[in-house]
């Protein structure tokens, strides 16, 4: 059972090392084409005043769930 679940781990955290250097190299070198839309679904609420910015991605975090949902289930297949 803890084999499992040390795999599953470990599995996570790779992924986690990946997406944070894909996140640092593209902070550095800017943001391709086909990433433009990260942030600026149609769902995203955005609002900009003088003083004032509030910003609560909707559209982003369900992408973001539904990916993550997937490749979870795909992991848990893989380790089964």
């Amino acid at each position: 059972m803890f084999t499992e679940a040390g795999k599953a781990l470990v599995i996570i955290g790779i992924v986690a090392v990946i997406a944070g250097v894909f996140l640092m190299v593209f902070q550095k070198t800017g943001v391709p084409g086909f990433m433009r839309w990260f942030g600026n679904l149609p769902l995203d609420i955005k609002i900009s005043r003088d003083d004032f910015r509030f910003y609560f991605p909707i559209g982003t975090s369900i992408v973001l769930s539904v990916i993550l949902s997937f490749l979870l289930y795909l992991i848990n297949k893989i380790i089964r």
